[in-house]
């Protein structure tokens, strides 16, 4: 078999405790003061049911579509495959295009999330994993995000992006890009656009995003046989632009492609592989045949 292009898989490190995390200024005011952040967090959820006041404006759903696309892109394609696991090379201008859209999405700072996600790799379904569905589903769904082991920025973790200046900053004021997107709501789509364009959009995005933390750890089909309880999920794929093929990504998490085969929906790869054909993006990392495969085979010769 021919030596693969990338690694699979980084190698795990002993199984540890997670412990409450040190804030430093890398966080930010708003992380630092727990109660504030979470009025805003259950506020926002609050506020989608003023869409029974403003009611339903085409330009306003046109706006909440928008945002949440271009958001979901800035997840999956800026803090998931680029800054957590650097599976393509881009600008550093465009670096923080992807940061700012990213953060924009109210999942605070890059360096924070991608931290935190390099270690949910690292202890996978195992004591120091921040989300595992082990500890019950509403708390890998959402309740971690509570959990103060988890709110501080796991620098140890993101020192090779932590190193930037613009980056450092945006992980602190990670409250700057959300704003910004509630004003241009705002004066799109007036206060119907701010309720649908930000807090609905903002409130659906989040719960796509931790699906992936929650159901494609407990549903789903598994063609590779992972030391995790990770899962392909195709409707989570739907409603993350193909972060539900979760099982193939914790397989081979260096790839810059989730769905791994043509019937895999994986919209985030299709807007990458676009970008890279304008040199926005270049060396995009996937998995050879020969590795896709040795998991494939595997589920066919267990299912004959």
């Amino acid at each position: 078999m021919a030596e693969p292009a990338i690694a699979p898989a980084e190698t795990k490190a002993p199984k540890k405790a997670g412990r409450k995390q040190d804030f430093s200024t890398e966080d930010g005011w708003l992380t630092r003061t727990a109660w504030f952040s979470r009025t805003i967090y259950w506020g926002i959820h609050a506020s989608c049911l003023l869409v029974f006041v403003v009611g339903a404006p085409v330009e306003a759903l046109a706006l909440a579509a928008g945002t949440y696309v271009i958001r979901v892109l800035g997840i999956t394609g800026g803090y998931h495959r680029y800054f957590a696991h650097k599976t393509y090379k881009t600008s550093r201008v465009f670096q923080f295009v992807l940061a700012w859209i990213g953060c924009s999405a109210t999942q605070k700072g890059p360096l924070w999330w991608c931290g935190t996600h390099r270690r949910h790799h690292r202890y996978t379904d195992a004591p120091g994993d921040p989300h595992s569905p082990k500890e019950g589903f509403y708390y890998a769904h959402q309740g971690w995000v509570f959990d103060s082991r988890w709110e501080g920025t796991p620098v140890e973790g993101i020192k090779d992006f932590a190193k930037y200046p613009e980056l450092q900053w945006i992980n602190e004021h990670h409250w700057a890009p959300p704003l910004v997107l509630a004003v241009l709501c705002y004066f799109i789509a007036g206060w119907a656009g701010v309720v649908w364009g930000f807090s609905v959009s903002t409130t659906l995005l989040w719960h796509a995003t931790y699906s992936v933390n929650s159901a494609s750890h407990v549903w789903g089909t598994r063609r590779y046989d992972t030391d995790d309880t990770s899962k392909n999920n195709w409707w989570v794929a739907l409603l993350t632009m193909g972060e539900g093929w979760h099982n193939n990504h914790h397989y081979y998490m260096a790839s810059a492609r989730n769905g791994f085969y043509w019937w895999e929906v994986d919209v985030t790869w299709y807007v990458l592989k676009a970008l890279s054909w304008f040199g926005i993006v270049w060396d995009l990392k996937v998995p050879s045949a020969e590795i896709r495969d040795g998991g494939a085979r595997r589920v066919l010769r267990e299912a004959a």
